[in-house]
């Protein structure tokens, strides 16, 4: 979505796109590759290796599944799940790297890489830090970014001219304050698929894009009741 900070879809009648996190070596992507429209690759800094990756964008060229480069900070112990203090530099060449080496390997598998989302605590920093946020874009080019609604990220990218989407996660609690609940606190994590699906039917209207998070139980069997319910719904789904 273009423009100002209203959310996205709305305009558009009723489409929305379905993404999920693969290539983190503990999802089953071909499982999720067959429900989702877009999906979130690691890019060997929290997860992933240049052969996971080569075999998702292999399987997301044959599916028209469409291909973001999920940049992390560079924390395979803590699967990218925690804040670190890394100078903008820096960060700015991690993530070059990073996206660089996605598309390079997408490009050879016949694809490529359609925009942005940082993971894990890298997401939730550069929704709130103007410096990180700045970094994260300087090293991703001219990619679309795709971020929770209001993420200071996408305010950055829209004065750049890039083009954003705004994300919603069925499978997560809110806070008051539409920020994602830190992971163990109750309610945080929402693992029963019927919650999951109330969630997403609830969230679809107002984001271009639902997120559900390919590392839980039942991911796949999640995806597929969501995809079911958005469809009988109305929505058409596909790519943001």
């Amino acid at each position: 979505m273009d423009g100002d900070d209203s959310l996205g879809g709305v305009e558009q009648g009723r489409r929305v796109d379905l993404n999920a996190d693969l290539g983190e070596e503990i999802t089953d992507d071909r499982g999720l590759l067959a429900v989702v429209t877009s999906a979130n690759v690691a890019c060997g800094y929290h997860a992933g290796s240049r052969e996971v990756m080569t075999a998702v964008c292999a399987e997301a060229a044959i599916r028209g599944v469409a291909v973001g480069a999920q940049v992390s900070y560079a924390d395979r112990e803590n699967f990218g799940r925690v804040a670190l203090d890394v100078p903008a530099r820096v960060l700015t060449e991690q993530v070059a790297d990073q996206v660089g080496t996605l598309q390079q390997i997408a490009v050879a598998e016949g694809t490529h890489v359609r925009y942005l989302k940082p993971h894990g605590a890298l997401y939730h920093r550069v929704a709130i830090d103007e410096d990180q946020a700045g970094a994260v874009l300087a090293g991703s080019g001219e990619l679309p970014v795709l971020g929770m609604p209001g993420a200071v990220i996408l305010k950055l990218a829209r004065g750049l001219g890039r083009r954003t989407g705004h994300e919603g996660f069925p499978d997560r609690g809110y806070t008051d304050l539409g920020t994602l609940m830190p992971r163990g606190e109750p309610g945080a994590l929402i693992e029963t698929t019927p919650e999951i699906v109330t969630a997403a039917l609830a969230l679809a209207d107002s984001v271009d894009s639902v997120c559900l998070h390919g590392d839980t139980a039942d991911a796949v069997a999640h995806a597929h009741a969501v995809r079911r319910a958005l469809s009988d719904a109305g929505f058409a789904l596909e790519p943001w």
